[in-house]
């Protein structure tokens, strides 16, 4: 720091206003100092040596400036020489921490602070410092290309402990690179978790090595009749760890013991009688599979399947999916879940499983996925179970915006971008504590689509309000200032060749 105070160059900045960044998330609290930090080739990153995991955030900050700017910044390698302004990202025991990810920015003339406790903290306030990059720099200031971020502090922390996206793969694929892109968009808005819909009555999308023709016969087809496609093992650890080097956990959900068809036609013994019998679907109809809830055969297969995918998904939870189970008595579907938890439990993960799932006895580390029923959502609270908010009429990325969108559904309603943005997941159940919700999802269903742009279309802009009203404070959702600083995500979405829905709703701040 002394180094850096004596080498900087005197600047005479423009008058800055932090406060009125157009952040994404809006921070819990932001002060302006009215001053600017230069960053240039003269900027240097330091990061803590006490983890290794806060060196990794630096070198994401270096490429993503690289990226933006063309700047090759320096992670813990400048000399005294060369070192004119600088970027530490530093782990701190600050009590103004608040929680695992939380983080506060310093921003100084000759210097940028980021405290974090821990490296995912510090990763999403790199995200922040990424949205202060202007788009161009200012060299009527200096001989030199200078980029202009404004002075001041920032104060912030998540409001829910979940924020995730869900992205059905199983009713169309999409390839690994479709699925990274994806990851790279939801760690931009600091997302923490992408859920998979790895399997359904169109299409099984795991390999699962003790039951190889899972991917060779229930791989083989989709919704419309295509090709289909699956991950091996290695594409998909892969996925993993592209994640969480993103600080984003996978969810991995295998959908039981309806929405199998698949598995049923690759395997038959899993059928249950009752239930249509399996074929190639390529439709788009639900409620008509299920498993044979009462044989042993089924359950030890699902101890090889559950076992199988959470030895590469390092992340708390297990998806067992549960929804519209109609062609399943009540009473198996009772039973089977219950049992299906002990598995889940077995393989040390969290079950966490649609609303429906909380009919069976529950143990209290599980997790109900509301979609449709508040009541549901009451009763989970019951045994203390936590509760992740994704009602369809507010937060399904598959509904169409309105009456002429070119993909979508419309089963639970339109949905346009304000109607997406305005609700509190925090009081939309009534009588639901605040305590006892997770967080939030959005998830994405895959009927009407099937590759990135028909994706991003449904997606975005919506995600990124879902984002904000997931990490924000009740306290900053206004839609008036919210679709201001929406406006303002133009140029990010447009170098990520991001394929977004241009509402009329928002007046687009394009070039």
């Amino acid at each position: 720091m002394a180094s850096c105070q004596e080498k900087k160059e005197e600047i005479s900045f423009p008058k800055t206003d932090l406060a009125k960044a157009p952040l994404v998330p809006k921070p819990f609290k932001t002060i302006s100092t009215g001053s600017a930090f230069g960053l240039d080739a003269g900027t240097a990153i330091f990061t803590s040596n006490s983890d290794a995991g806060f060196e990794k955030v630096g070198k994401f900050l270096s490429e993503q400036i690289k990226s933006k700017t063309g700047l090759q910044i320096g992670v813990n390698s400048a000399t005294e020489g060369t070192l004119e302004r600088l970027i530490y990202i530093n782990q701190s025991d600050s009590v103004e921490l608040k929680g695992p990810e939380a983080y506060q920015i310093y921003i100084k003339k000759d210097s940028i602070l980021l405290n974090a406790k821990t490296a995912a903290g510090a990763f999403r306030g790199v995200q922040t410092l990424r949205q202060l990059i202007p788009e161009k720099s200012n060299d009527t200031l200096t001989d030199h290309p200078i980029w202009v971020i404004p002075s001041g502090k920032i104060i912030d922390a998540p409001r829910f402990e979940y924020r995730g996206s869900m992205l059905d793969v199983a009713r169309h694929f999409f390839t690994v690179e479709e699925v990274k892109k994806y990851i790279d968009a939801l760690a931009y808005y600091k997302f923490n978790t992408l859920h998979l819909h790895l399997t359904d009555d169109q299409g099984w999308r795991i390999e699962i090595k003790s039951w190889p023709k899972l991917t060779k016969i229930g791989g083989a087809s989709e919704v419309g009749g295509g090709e289909g496609g699956f991950y091996t093992q290695e594409q998909f650890k892969d996925i993993v760890a592209y994640a969480a080097e993103r600080h984003i956990t996978i969810i991995p959900e295998i959908d039981m013991p309806g929405h199998t068809n698949a598995a049923s036609l690759s395997y038959p013994f899993l059928h249950a009688p009752d239930a249509e019998t399996p074929r190639v679907r390529t439709d788009m109809r639900v409620g008509y599979s299920s498993f044979d809830t009462k044989k042993d055969t089924v359950y030890s297969f699902l101890d090889d399947v559950i076992g199988e995918i959470t030895a590469m998904t390092p992340g708390p939870y297990f998806h067992i999916g549960g929804d519209e189970s109609h062609a399943t008595k009540k009473s198996d579907y009772i039973r089977f879940v219950e049992k299906v938890q002990k598995i889940v439990r077995k393989h040390n993960k969290r079950m966490v499983g649609w609303n429906e799932i909380v009919q069976a006895e529950l143990d209290s580390s599980s997790v109900i996925h509301f979609w449709n029923k508040p009541e549901y959502a009451l009763k989970a609270i019951e045994n203390g179970s936590k509760v992740i908010m994704s009602p369809a009429k507010k937060a399904y990325l598959d509904m169409k915006y309105d009456s002429i969108s070119e993909y979508g559904l419309n089963w639970a309603g339109l949905i346009p971008v304000d109607i997406a943005y305005k609700w509190d997941p925090g009081t939309y159940v009534e009588n639901l504590p605040e305590e006892n919700i997770l967080g939030i999802e959005a998830p994405l269903w895959s009927e009407t689509i099937s590759n990135s742009e028909e994706l991003e279309y449904l997606a975005f802009p919506r995600l990124i309000g879902y984002a904000e009203l997931g990490w924000s404070p009740s306290e900053h959702l206004d839609w008036d200032d919210y679709k201001e600083r929406l406006a303002a995500q133009v140029p990010y979405l447009e170098a990520m060749q991001i394929n977004y829905y241009p509402t009329k709703l928002v007046n687009w701040k394009k070039e």
